[in-house]
């Protein structure tokens, strides 16, 4: 499994945080989740904090769950 790369993340005025990847906007969160997530990343690792946030990582269980007969595999 690789290291997640290439998120960066703003806050703006009103509270809110925008989360980018690779300069393109991944989420925004607003309220509670926006504080939720800034003080995740005062205490984890900044890059996959962000990719679990915005749901851009890899399990490494992908070709397992296509190959299971419930998504059609045979």
């Amino acid at each position: 499994m690789g290291v997640p790369a290439g998120f960066s993340y703003e806050r703006r005025a009103d509270g809110s945080v925008i989360i980018w990847h690779h300069g393109r906007r991944a989420a925004v969160l607003r309220g509670a989740r926006a504080q939720q997530l800034l003080a995740e990343l005062e205490h984890g690792d900044e890059q996959a904090v962000m990719a679990r946030w915005t749901g851009d990582y890899r399990r490494g269980n992908e070709r397992v769950a296509r190959n299971h007969p419930r998504n059609g595999g045979r």
